[in-house]
């Protein structure tokens, strides 16, 4: 990062500080894809999410270029403060629910066809993915409204348990082979989504379970933050199919599945092969920017709360997404998310694009590397724990 004088840093602004709001758009999706039919009568457009995401926004990261600035860290206190950001990931909430309302609405009307209500549902699934996105930025924080806004965005995908094992299972075993959101060299996507899924769920419960019996209380409980997460979703679903019929409920799980797939790619991604040592003392080294895949491609990092710039965020889970920062020694990717999601489906493609990659990252030393297949065996002194 190039040293700034005083002066600089006391007239420093954020370029992007309005451009963040861009991130809002995501959850109009189903409204966008609405008015695009009605403009065009084109019905191929209610599937306008996953053509925006996963070729309009590729185009848009082509088009823009990468942006690798950091703000200078004299500001940092400052930026973290600004409570605009804030605002910016609060938003997102009545948007996506509204959305749902309505998607819910067009579902039972009777005027779309099966195609239709499929894209539609489709469509939804985009922002129910994006969504675990906005839950992720603010589950980490300390704040207890943003802890609760996580819980509620992940109503909608069905994922609650993501605010626990993201929080106290795949922060302390990243890059490891314990860990199911952790990718390992070799291993496709659609051999990591199942061992993903389910080693999420599972995790969570486990950690949900230790918690509670350190604290003196009944695993199945209203104070399982797991089993009240995916209490939500039932009474969300739940309300949904009394207030516009049972005809809803199928493209209602359909979205919720199309979004935490969407969340397991990104995951899939993030991490893929990359492994910390093991100390002398049988414990891994602390996580740091090397563990994690980064990317600077512009649009994607406006409409993910930075989410690309993963490696600091690891390294620093509790810093907001306007201060995260790129690192040199981080490994990059070829390309944003949208376009390495789509790459990821393909498996060759991914190998062919990635493994040198990786084994440049580790200088052609894949001993280095976190490599498929099987788990190693957790050493008796790696404990996992979720704190009280």
């Amino acid at each position: 990062m190039a040293k700034r004088g005083d002066t600089d840093v006391l007239t420093w602004r954020d370029p992007k500080r309005y451009l963040w709001l861009l991130a809002l758009a995501v959850p109009t999706l189903p409204f966008q894809a609405a008015g695009l039919v009605s403009l065009t009568g084109a019905k191929a457009l209610w599937w306008w999410g996953p053509l925006f995401a996963f070729v309009v926004l590729p185009l848009l990261d082509h088009a823009t270029g990468k942006d690798s600035a950091n703000p200078p860290e004299a500001v940092m206190a400052r930026l973290e403060a600004d409570r605009y950001y804030r605002w910016c990931t609060y938003l997102y909430l009545p948007l996506q629910f509204g959305t749902l309302v309505w998607a819910c609405d067009r579902w039972a009307d009777g005027t779309l066809s099966i195609a239709d209500s499929l894209g539609l549902a489709a469509t939804t699934g985009v922002v129910a993915g994006v969504a675990i996105n906005t839950a992720h930025e603010l589950g980490h924080k300390r704040e207890q409204l943003e802890r609760r806004l996580s819980r509620m965005a992940l109503a909608q995908s069905g994922y609650g348990h993501f605010y626990v094992e993201h929080n106290h299972g795949h922060h302390v075993r990243v890059a490891t082979p314990e860990d199911p959101a952790s990718s390992r060299m070799g291993e496709s996507f659609w051999r990591f989504l199942p061992r993903a899924v389910a080693g999420s769920a599972a995790s969570a419960w486990h950690l949900e379970r230790r918690r509670l019996e350190r604290r003196g209380r009944r695993a199945v409980s209203r104070h399982n933050d797991v089993l009240t997460a995916w209490g939500l979703t039932v009474v969300l679903f739940a309300v949904l199919s009394v207030a516009f019929g049972p005809v809803v409920l199928p493209f209602l799980l359909l979205q919720a599945v199309i979004g935490f797939c969407l969340l397991e790619t990104v995951n899939y991604l993030e991490h893929y092969g990359l492994l910390r040592r093991r100390r002398p003392d049988g414990r891994y080294e602390r996580v740091s920017p090397r563990h994690s895949w980064n990317s600077n491609n512009t649009v994607s990092n406006l409409l993910l709360f930075q989410l690309q710039r993963h490696s600091d965020h690891h390294a620093n889970p509790l810093r907001r997404y306007q201060t995260l920062r790129h690192f040199d020694e981080a490994p990059q990717l070829p390309s944003g998310y949208a376009t390495m999601i789509v790459v990821a489906w393909f498996p060759p493609l991914w190998r062919r694009v990635m493994d040198p990659r990786l084994r440049a990252h580790y200088d052609g030393d894949l001993s280095r590397a976190n490599v498929h297949p099987g788990p190693r065996k957790t050493h008796p002194k790696t404990v996992l724990r979720r704190p009280s």
